[in-house]
């Protein structure tokens, strides 16, 4: 009878068991989910800011941990800090729309904020307050490790580009996350769409410059 590769191995005295072991394609979604939760569990006794003090419940994050659109927005508002979920109010219903027409949904990316505590009156978080909160968003960008990731609004992009230029600076314009490499588009914040409506043309230029891309360089999304 002809020798198998295992026949050799098992002559060497090597332990083949793990060949045969099938593959668990579950198996890094699973870190992942543990990961996250772990890092969740921290964020919630965090107090090391002053937005510990005024918070009804964390904003974490929320969506499908598999996702290859990372969506990373400014900071909690009223709602979100209620129900403990980003994007709940009139600014998620708007952000949904954007999504749908970009071909993927809420449930298909993840969503999270610079900050995970909502700043007192919706005011802009303070630059501490964002710092507080980096090691946070750095480890939520590595467990998801997305494909692409969209920054809603100049807090998030002023954060993750290091940057104070403004939003027209900033959009039509691919950045890369370091040190991913991930590519990164500005995008104006739903809520300032909600504020000034005559802008949503500007932001279906940027949907369209997105898919461009996204088209162009075979990157996936969903």
């Amino acid at each position: 009878m002809r020798k198998t590769r295992f026949d050799y191995l098992k002559e060497m005295n090597i332990d083949t068991r793990w060949l045969n072991r099938p593959t668990n394609n579950n198996t890094t979604s699973s870190h992942r989910e543990n990961s996250l939760a772990s890092l969740q569990d921290e964020v919630s006794e965090c107090n090391k800011c002053m937005l510990a003090s005024t918070r009804d419940k964390i904003v974490f994050g929320s969506g499908n941990l598999d996702s290859k659109l990372m969506i990373i927005g400014e900071a909690p508002g009223k709602d979100e800090d209620l129900m403990g979920e980003p994007f709940v109010g009139r600014a998620g219903k708007l952000l949904d729309e954007i999504l749908f027409s970009m071909g993927v949904t809420r449930k298909s990316v993840y969503i999270t904020n610079t900050v995970k505590c909502r700043p007192p009156q919706n005011r802009n978080p303070f630059h501490e307050e964002i710092e507080s909160c980096s090691d946070y968003l750095n480890q939520q960008i590595q467990n998801i490790n997305p494909s692409m990731i969209i920054l809603l609004g100049r807090v998030a992009a002023n954060r993750m580009l290091g940057t104070e230029e403004s939003m027209s600076n900033l959009r039509q314009v691919i950045f890369n996350h370091q040190p991913s490499n991930t590519p990164m588009i500005v995008f104006y914040h739903p809520a300032y769409l909600l504020r000034s409506p005559s802008q949503k043309k500007q932001m279906w230029a940027d949907i369209k410059f997105t898919l461009d891309y996204i088209k162009e360089n075979d990157c996936t999304i969903n």
